[in-house]
């Protein structure tokens, strides 16, 4: 019954035993099952907290302080450390018969990127490994060019309102005005070859990929061109997935995964209204698993209830669920 094709990254708890829990993770893996959508072939990791929290990993101490106990320094704090990190990776990304798992590493400060971009180098292998990093909405220009050094996915989320430009003055409250240039560096690191990626951190943010892309070319110095944000919601997710041979693209010998819209988003004169796409059809895997037709959309000032939860309607966005 399962409709998207999905990749548990399973969550590597800090209060755990390390042996206990690595072996424990072995035994879960499964990457491979026809008859179903779902893999478990990816391990969840914090490496820090949140900039809001101040317990982001950074450099040098937060403008602001919130004197929270047992972090005297003001910089954030480690969740997994570095060696802590490594020695994950070094087990847990190529054990019994080349069974291995990538690695999703929640990574937002400064300081935690670069711990995070080091366990990766101390533990790289030439396996073809496709860790991936998220969030990364402060990281040092030194950093840029490593993701695409050490084959690192950088995977962003720029849908969240408080991503916007225009609400910068949040982050320089937190960080100051000079590390708050470059909040989530989408371009830069882009512009390094690196493999990139969008994504929604639902329910922080909207699932809806449309905003996410209206959003991505409407960042200023760090925005890329519509071409490139709906890539890095396609292959390269598909990519991040390994799962870029049967998805992520409409080629001759793929499944046809694939959505028809209402708007034709690689118009420049549709750019400012991306974010109002409508999906009139999914498909998966060639079979049609959502359609409009013989449905009544509602507008962009109601809400529909479905299964006893009410959708909100905001910023025009048509009320509407994808099953």
């Amino acid at each position: 019954k399962l409709t998207v094709r999905a990749s548990l990254a399973l969550w590597a708890y800090p209060q755990k035993d390390d042996s206990q829990q690595i072996e424990a993770l072995k035994d879960m893996f499964s990457n491979e099952n026809p008859n179903c959508f779902l893999r478990k072939n990816q391990i969840k990791v914090y490496i820090d907290g949140l900039l809001d929290s101040t317990t982001a990993a950074m450099e040098e101490p937060y403008v602001k302080n919130l004197h929270l106990p047992g972090i005297s320094d003001n910089r954030g704090l480690n969740i997994f450390d570095q060696p802590r990190l490594a020695k994950y990776v070094k087990e847990l990304q190529n054990f019994d018969n080349n069974k291995g798992y990538d690695f999703l590493v929640h990574a937002i400060g400064d300081r935690g990127v670069h711990q995070a971009l080091n366990a990766f180098d101390e533990s790289w292998i030439s396996a073809g490994t496709r860790h991936r990093m998220t969030h990364l909405e402060q990281v040092k220009p030194k950093d840029f060019d490593r993701f695409q050094k050490l084959n690192v996915i950088a995977d962003f989320q720029v849908a969240g309102n408080f991503t916007k430009p225009s609400t910068r003055d949040h982050i320089e409250s937190l960080v100051g005005k000079d590390r708050a240039h470059d909040f989530i560096p989408l371009r830069s690191v882009y512009h390094t070859n690196a493999h990139v990626t969008l994504s929604s951190d639902w329910d922080v943010s909207t699932i809806n990929p449309f905003v996410g892309i209206q959003n991505a070319i409407s960042r200023g110095h760090q925005s890329v061109n519509v071409k490139d944000a709906v890539e890095m919601y396609t292959i390269n997710a598909a990519f991040a997935m390994r799962q870029e041979h049967v998805v992520g693209s409409l080629a001759t010998g793929k499944d046809a995964d694939l959505v028809v819209i209402d708007t034709d988003i690689m118009d420049q004169n549709n750019e400012d209204v991306i974010h109002k796409t409508r999906v009139l059809q999914t498909v998966l895997a060639g079979e049609e698993v959502y359609s409009t037709e013989g449905q009544n959309l509602v507008n962009d000032v109601t809400c529909e209830v479905f299964e006893n939860r009410a959708e909100n309607c905001q910023d025009g966005h048509y009320c509407y669920t994808n099953p």
